[in-house]
């Protein structure tokens, strides 16, 4: 597509999702840094980007997988990042489906304010661009699960994004803070817990799992103490699996 008409387009399919993505309320914002920071949040599927482009209190960038703004690489991406859990007789549909959508959504990737991701040496691009934005005064979003099951509420994250955090402070001298995050879509309310601040004078692994667990205590401990309701989990699994707040097995 030519530019102009991407961002007609992205602005189209925005204004939609805006008109008929349910309304979302934000819990706890007295909780964000007046300093750029980094914000963590549970995935939730699609729930996690479209609330954090649609209704994130001030400035953000959003980290995005690099596939999904190539339109040759989303079909892939999206057959197994999106519907790898979807019965198998259905699997030639959502195969359609993933060449489908792929000029779409790579557009819509595109267009947004997001950082491309990528699990290659390109991942140094990745933390350039962030460390950029920060200091413009943009927060970073990051959904960091991955498919192993942590909990009731959450997958284990991936800790490697902690590494921007060591990056900034070599640019900057500020030490970050990570905020969590967590979305409850059932609820439709976003809530922000208190930051955790990166400590530049630890050993880096040190500091991915202590900042990464603490994270994830806090977005658990936020579900926790909601009322009873149902988790969206990051992987696309059948609904006849999901989880409440409250329940004690984890998601697999």
């Amino acid at each position: 597509m030519k530019a102009w008409i991407e961002k007609v387009f992205y602005k189209v399919c925005w204004w939609l999702v805006w008109v008929f993505y349910p309304k979302t309320t934000v819990e706890g914002q007295e909780n964000l840094p007046e300093e750029a920071s980094i914000i963590v949040g549970n995935h939730s599927q699609a729930n996690g980007p479209i609330v954090a482009e649609l209704y994130f209190p001030g400035k953000r960038s959003i980290w995005c997988a690099g596939q999904m703004m190539s339109v040759k690489e989303v079909p892939d991406y999206a057959y197994h990042d999106f519907w790898d859990e979807k019965p198998k007789a259905l699997k030639p549909l959502f195969r359609l489906l993933s060449y489908i959508i792929a000029p779409f959504a790579a557009c819509v990737m595109r267009c947004g304010d997001t950082i491309a991701v990528y699990r290659d040496t390109r991942i140094i691009n990745t933390f350039r661009d962030t460390v950029k934005k920060l200091q413009a005064g943009n927060h970073i979003i990051i959904f960091p699960e991955c498919k192993k099951g942590y909990n009731q509420i959450l997958c284990q994250f991936q800790e490697n994004f902690v590494d921007v955090a060591k990056l900034y402070y070599k640019r900057t001298g500020n030490e970050l803070n990570f905020v969590p995050m967590y979305l409850a879509p059932r609820l439709r309310k976003i809530y922000f817990g208190k930051p955790i601040r990166f400590n530049a004078q630890a050993p880096i692994a040190e500091e991915r799992r202590r900042i990464c667990q603490a994270l994830m205590d806090s977005i658990t401990e936020i579900a926790e103490g909601l009322p009873e309701h149902i988790v969206v989990p990051y992987p696309n699994i059948p609904k006849k699996g999901y989880k409440t707040n409250h329940s004690t097995e984890a998601i697999l």
